[in-house]
């Protein structure tokens, strides 16, 4: 990155603003700097070496340099190598870092923060790049994904590619929901798991009888991940997808109305907490759940001793693959649709739509944005999609009767060494490698030869199954996983997508007001599961009156504004 006075007062960044050209100016400002030094795109592509540097909100341990098998034919056909820095720690602090700078990386994902980025003039506007030199990104995102890929109500500018949603995805399976061990599900005979207490009642059983491991280590119940951010998905989401309402970040929103609570306050969600209260109190529930961090939980689970989860796949996955790769099937789990009582849906699959918002975005401090933009573009091709998501063919898959075929030996490979898989080919590592780099089409959709373009798809799905999967989801007269689960035709489509999705304003005195409610949140919640049963409603009466303190309404008002002007953004 170029160089530039270690000191940025607020005056000095507003003018780097001005200079990049914000808001509608700064696409225009780049492609044409862009076009005088000889770039445009009547001539031959520019492939010559070029490495951009590239920062991601996300975490990946798996990240090669783009030396695996995937990274170095992307730089063959681009000439492009990316010098990737991804988040340790604290993302939103380390973008706010970045922003504060005034020295950004070429390319980044800085997710529902990238409005840190946008205040501090430091984003392109890609509205002219994309219409100049991407045309692989318009047709993939389409009239509807380019409008939903607009910045805000007052800036139209897109200053970030959508990423992390596939364009017309489908689902074909379920990688979360509550998981028990295939062998406790089958010791009780495959029986109706659809409500709380019926999970409850297959630990409860299994540990009776098996209260330790063949070494007299004593078998856990259940476990929970509250490490961090974790602790949205294994402690405070299932709150609200047990009790009817979708994922929309800390709040609940009425889908006719857009009426918004911060769901804790919803009097079924202190419910399911009173329920995970009961299993601590009568010993099924693991008492390390609070105190155990991430290392710990995955190796927790790597031993067997876990009956039961309440956890994405992704999010427990490096255990169970040490027990499939010791050849302990029966101790991965199953996923179920688990609700506070039967009559709520779990809703892990209520639909959004497409999903626009959190993406990648090129910088004004970018060396060369045409160069950057036709990268992006070349990932976006059906040649790039279909490298990125199957590999090489001959090597990763084949083409059999005009449609491609991964061979047994490299899907094996791929659903059970996983981790050197993806570092040996770039293949599959759905957390932040080169999937989330552009846009791209969801599961389920066909290129034009007839093969989708993606390796998730009905078929793909249940030949990744393995014998004991298999076994558990016949028992179920499943096919998949998600068969198991309610449909996305079973709810209305959010108009405004998810609220977690919606970039807050600089300004907003949200930012604050979350915080604070969390803080109360990850400090009241433990604490209402942990005390006696007795005690449980005088901490959660506590916890409430806190939140009301905190300014919960006014935070439940400010989020209300935002989804009404997403709603409008995105639909009128």
């Amino acid at each position: 990155m170029k160089a530039k006075a270690s000191a940025i007062t607020l005056t000095s960044v507003m003018l780097l603003g001005l200079l990049a050209g914000c808001g509608g100016n700064n696409g225009n400002n780049a492609a044409g700097n862009a076009a005088n030094t000889g770039n445009n795109a009547n001539k031959a592509e520019d492939t010559s070496p070029l490495t951009m540097t590239y920062f991601s909100a996300d975490p990946n341990p798996n990240w090669t340099g783009m030396q695996d098998e995937v990274g170095k034919v992307l730089t063959e056909k681009t000439g492009v190598t990316l010098e990737a820095e991804f988040a340790v720690g604290d993302p939103q602090q380390k973008v706010a870092l970045i922003a504060a700078s005034g020295e950004y990386p070429d390319l980044i994902s800085a997710k529902t923060d990238i409005n840190k980025l946008v205040d501090a003039g430091a984003m392109l506007d890609l509205t002219d790049l994309i219409e100049k030199y991407a045309p692989n990104i318009k047709k993939v995102l389409g009239e509807e994904g380019l409008k939903r890929s607009r910045y805000s109500d007052d800036d139209h500018a897109i200053y970030a590619i959508p990423t992390y949603a596939g364009v017309d995805n489908k689902y074909f399976d379920a990688g979360g929901g509550f998981e028990l061990q295939h062998r406790a599900v089958k010791e009780a005979g495959y029986p109706e798991i659809k409500t709380v207490q019926d999970y409850e009642n297959v630990i409860k059983a299994y540990l009776e009888k098996h209260p330790t491991d063949e070494n007299g280590n004593k078998n856990i119940g259940m476990t929970l991940n509250a490490d961090d951010w974790y602790m949205y998905i294994t402690v405070t989401n299932p709150a609200f997808i047990t009790t009817g309402s979708p994922d929309d970040g800390e709040y609940a929103i009425d889908i006719d109305t857009q009426e918004v609570t911060y769901h804790f306050r919803r009097p079924a969600e202190k419910e399911y907490f009173r329920w995970l209260n009961h299993m601590n109190d009568i010993g099924l529930l693991d008492p390390e759940s609070f105190v155990q961090k991430y290392d710990q939980y995955k190796a927790k689970i790597a031993t067997g001793r876990v009956i039961g989860l309440i956890d994405q796949d992704w999010g427990y996955g490096d255990g169970e693959k040490a027990l499939k790769a010791e050849g302990k099937l029966d101790q991965g789990y199953a996923h179920f649709p688990v609700t506070l009582s039967e009559e709520y849906k779990d809703t892990s699959f209520w639909p959004t739509g497409f999903m626009a918002g959190n993406g990648i975005g090129i910088s004004v401090d970018a060396k060369d944005p045409v160069r950057a933009i036709k990268f992006l573009d070349y990932l976006a091709s059906d040649e790039g999609q279909v490298l990125i998501n199957w590999g090489i063919e001959g090597k990763h898959y084949n083409v059999v009767d005009g449609k491609r075929v991964i061979p047994e030996d490299v899907n094996n490979r791929k659903y059970n060494d996983t981790t050197n898989f993806q570092k040996e080919t770039g293949l599959g590592n759905v957390g932040s490698n080169y999937a989330l780099l552009s846009a791209h089409y969801g599961d389920g959709v066909l290129d034009p030869t007839g093969s989708y373009y993606t390796t998730r798809f009905p078929e793909q799905v249940i030949a990744g199954y393995n014998k004991v999967e298999k076994e558990t989801l016949a028992a179920y007269k499943a096919n998949t996983w998600k068969d198991l689960f309610p449909s996305e035709d079973e709810f209305k489509v959010k108009p405004w997508g998810a609220a977690w999705n919606i970039t807050i304003p600089g300004d907003s005195e949200i930012v604050v007001l979350d915080n604070k409610l969390k803080d109360i949140t990850w400090k009241r919640i433990p604490e209402a599961i942990l005390s006696k049963p007795a005690d449980f409603d005088k901490v959660w009466d506590a916890y409430m009156g806190e939140l009301d303190k905190a300014g919960v309404e006014k935070a439940e008002d400010l989020r209300e504004e935002l989804v009404k002007k997403r709603v409008k953004l995105w639909n009128e």
